[in-house]
């Protein structure tokens, strides 16, 4: 097919359809009916004379020939947008922007910001809390942290990891008062119980414990680990929290953790497009990152970022 007569509306309709597995999301993605995504695939498939998806009830799935031709098509616009990205960056601008899981951007992003802020006074840095990955093509921004399973992957995305989970016990010394003493882990159940998200966490760590699960069917359930902080330093309950969390509320009196019982629940990932291709500013927040919660040597990370970025 020759490049003037290239369906280019078509391939973008299908690019996104096929990245999502989803006419409905891409019709949100573009910002048009599903029934315009719709004809345009088929539109395409006719002009290509194969097609590109199984249509299977509330659903649709890739052909093989469908998932070449996406293949394709979405390195070739990954790439036309960094090099349209590159252009319209200003030569002044200092900014980036990262994504970040609303309970790591108030309990730990924000309280250390002044370090990176201290070390690169001309970087400002814009947070966005969502838990959602971003894709880095409709959003601004270039890093983000996401929490995940070790030896997960995201597809399209480069991670590296920052920092293991482990969930431990903590409650208010006010609370603590109130009650009988903490001689057991199942004693902690004559106090309300936090719950984040679920209540399959507190059974999974009193599994651990060797105690009983008698109670966690009980408790306000809350949206994230930064409420659940919030609600156990007002004395509201005891609440399951990030250890790399609550440890400086620990060691101010705060919060008090009656058991060193840990509950291994996942990692914290610095994610990016590529590490490769990020901005200067981005690269120089990476680093810090990285340095931060030492995946690497002390220093190693960052120069590792920014030398790829200046060989660019």
């Amino acid at each position: 097919m020759k490049r003037g007569r290239l369906p280019l509306t078509a391939l973008r309709s299908f690019e996104v359809a096929g990245r999502l597995l989803s006419f409905t999301r891409a019709a949100e993605e573009l910002f048009v009916s599903q029934a315009a995504i719709s004809r345009q695939i088929r539109e395409l498939e006719a002009s290509i004379g194969r097609p590109l998806f199984e249509r299977r009830h509330r659903a649709v799935v890739l052909t093989d020939d469908g998932a070449s031709l996406l293949a394709t098509l979405t390195e070739a616009f990954d790439r036309i947008d960094a090099s349209l990205s590159t252009l319209a960056e200003s030569p002044v601008s200092q900014a980036v922007t990262i994504s970040v899981e609303p309970s790591f951007a108030a309990l730990w992003m924000v309280p250390n910001l002044a370090e990176f802020r201290a070390l690169h006074p001309d970087i400002d840095v814009r947070i966005e809390s969502d838990p959602r990955l971003v894709e880095f093509r409709t959003n601004e921004a270039v890093l983000a942290i996401r929490h995940g399973i070790p030896g997960r992957t995201w597809p399209r995305v480069e991670a590296r990891h920052l920092a293991e989970v482990e969930m431990v016990p903590v409650i208010a010394p006010s609370l603590l008062r109130t009650g009988t003493p903490l001689n057991r882990p199942e004693d902690i159940q004559q106090f309300e119980l936090l719950h984040e998200e679920n209540r399959r966490v507190w059974a999974d760590w009193f599994r651990i414990a060797g105690a009983p699960e008698d109670s966690c069917d009980r408790g306000p359930v809350l949206a994230d680990g930064g409420l659940v902080m919030q609600a156990a330093l007002r004395g509201h309950g005891a609440g399951l929290c990030d250890r790399l969390f609550a440890e400086e509320e620990i060691a101010a009196g705060r919060l008090v953790q009656p058991f060193d019982i840990s509950l291994p629940f996942g990692a914290y990932y610095l994610v990016a497009r590529t590490f490769k291709a990020l901005p200067v500013p981005a690269a120089a927040l990476a680093g810090w990152l990285l340095r931060r919660f030492n995946e690497l040597a002390p220093g190693a990370p960052e120069k590792t970022v920014l030398a790829a970025v200046q060989q660019q």
